[in-house]
């Protein structure tokens, strides 16, 4: 099995709504998302020879996943008063509203099914909060083999 990884980065704001703590608060990061790619087979034939995959295509994937949040207010849909959102929409903040709870775990399942769905063949996504700390999604077989 043939294993790549490759990392790209974006820096945002986000807040829990309901939790218990600091995080409740509108707060920023620095998100680092890092993708490890795997196959059995290599490209046996053309340019990519030799490849996996050619990292400048992963690369290119998964820096316009980071750039399209990058420098903006992810929060839950649900979680701002429709008067507080309007109004940050209305003075020109860049606001990305999801159906999930921002968290690193989420982000992980969330980026890998966007990645998988572009075609890139993913074992996992990892997705950094801080440089300590991640949150890694991948898809297992069940036991019938289904993923």
């Amino acid at each position: 099995m043939y294993f790549l990884k490759t990392s790209a980065a974006f820096d945002s704001a986000h807040f829990l709504a309901g939790y218990d703590g600091k995080c409740a608060n509108i707060h920023g990061h620095r998100w680092n998302i890092e993708v490890i790619l795997c196959g059995e087979q290599l490209e046996t034939d053309g340019a990519k020879r030799g490849m996996l995959i050619d990292f400048g295509d992963a690369k290119a994937a998964v820096m316009a996943l980071a750039d399209s949040y990058d420098h903006a207010l992810i929060y839950e849909k649900g979680t701002l008063q429709a008067d507080t959102e309007a109004a940050l929409k209305r003075d020109g903040f860049y606001m990305i509203e999801v159906l999930f709870r921002p968290t690193a775990e989420n982000f992980a399942k969330h980026f890998y099914e966007i990645l998988s769905a572009e075609g890139l063949p993913l074992k996992s996504v990892a997705v950094y909060e801080t440089p300590q700390n991640c949150a890694v999604y991948e898809k297992t077989e069940t036991a019938n083999g289904d993923i």
